[in-house]
């Protein structure tokens, strides 16, 4: 029996195990540099976000940059995730999708519930996945800011859509084919004690390149093409002259051409100001009257309390919520927020009211905006 396999059996191998790709999806090596670049600001403030939705210290850092397919993602993580697809709707168009292990999700909706982090016992629930959703759109939100500073314009996200994601399933996601190639984008992620592991971000190679695109163009595009052809001009103009040492003096001369324009002198005097004096208004009247007709929202408040996410979802039907107040005591009558009396409540007419018992003086008020 002839065990050796043939060419045609070897090239099938070799195109089941290769990425074919375009010229149009691939990525020299510096967009890959400048892609974990991109990545790792962003995920920076994210790390933020994250680490005060769940009152632990995070960090996201050591992004690593490869080209991959489903096909080969299913080799190397047999396990499923949970996926949140984040969609662009103002400033990029594109889609990615953020995926992190099921035990990570059950750590991060345990501290968020107030738990701490070591009840993930049982499967995967709506609420984890309501929970670990919050959690996306909270850190991609505060990645938009970043990426919004970094190409000088306004980036907006809808709510992200989270699901299990298995990639050894046929089809895991429609929104890559599974020998089509993708950017993934893998981070290190540490919350202290808890969790030591990664989360990943898959991006298409068309979302990839506009990224880097827009990365090259955040500046005023006219002042940006005229610096890219000096640049370009300089740099020819060096190698040139860098094999004549005779043509310094023209070497120079370029160089001065670039310079800014010495800017010309400005005369600075010291500023001065007129005395304030006291000018009374026409007719007489003060400078108050002309806020009287401004509305105040005034409001009364019985008490306050503070409730955990998992207190909250717990509430039904006839729950009582115990107040920080003593019953009979007075409720804090406010005006645009702050408080400015005190009183107690009667009833005028089947209507609630305040009776005023005490004005907060101003002293009091004063010693509150500190």
């Amino acid at each position: 029996m002839n065990d050796m396999l043939s060419q045609e059996e070897i090239d099938a191998l070799l195109r089941d195990q290769a990425i074919v790709m375009q010229p149009s999806q691939q990525l020299a090596p510096e967009e890959i540099d400048a892609l974990g670049e991109i990545g790792n600001i962003s995920m920076g403030t994210a790390a933020t976000t994250l680490s005060t939705l769940i009152g632990k210290k995070v960090i996201i850092t050591t992004p690593e940059v490869t080209i991959t397919t489903i096909r080969e993602l299913a080799k190397q993580y047999p396990i499923p995730f949970i996926a949140a697809e984040v969609q662009y709707t103002e400033g990029l168009e594109g889609t990615n999708i953020l995926i992190m292990q099921e035990r990570d999700v059950k750590i991060i909706t345990d501290l968020m519930m107030g738990g701490d982090g070591t009840n993930i016992e049982g499967e995967i629930s709506d609420l984890h996945l309501s929970a670990i959703g919050e959690v996306m759109n909270q850190m991609m939100g505060s990645a938009c800011t970043s990426l919004s500073t970094m190409f000088n314009k306004s980036i907006l996200i809808s709510p992200p859509n989270t699901f299990v994601m298995d990639f050894t399933s046929d089809f895991p996601y429609t929104l890559f084919k599974s020998d089509e190639p993708i950017v993934r984008i893998n981070f290190k992620m540490v919350v202290e004690g808890l969790i030591d592991s990664y989360i990943m971000q898959l991006l298409p190679i068309d979302f990839a390149k506009e990224l880097l695109s827009n990365l090259l163009g955040g500046y005023d595009q006219q002042t940006t093409h005229q610096t890219v052809e000096q640049q370009s001009s300089a740099v020819s103009l060096y190698s040139e002259l860098s094999q004549t040492p005779q043509n310094s003096s023209r070497l120079q001369e370029q160089r001065d051409s670039y310079d800014t324009p010495k800017a010309k002198p400005i005369n600075v005097q010291p500023v001065s100001f007129q005395p304030l004096e006291e000018k009374p208004t026409s007719g007489g009247k003060s400078n108050l009257d002309l806020i009287l007709d401004v509305p105040l929202q005034v409001s009364v408040e019985l008490g306050r309390t503070r409730k955990l996410v998992k207190e909250i979802l717990e509430l039904t039907t006839g729950s009582v919520i115990e107040l920080d107040k003593m019953a009979g005591e007075p409720v804090d009558v406010l005006v645009n927020g702050k408080v400015i009396a005190k009183g107690e409540v009667v009833v005028i007419d089947d209507s609630f009211g305040v009776r005023i018992t005490d004005i907060i003086s101003p002293a009091k008020r004063i010693s509150s905006l500190k």
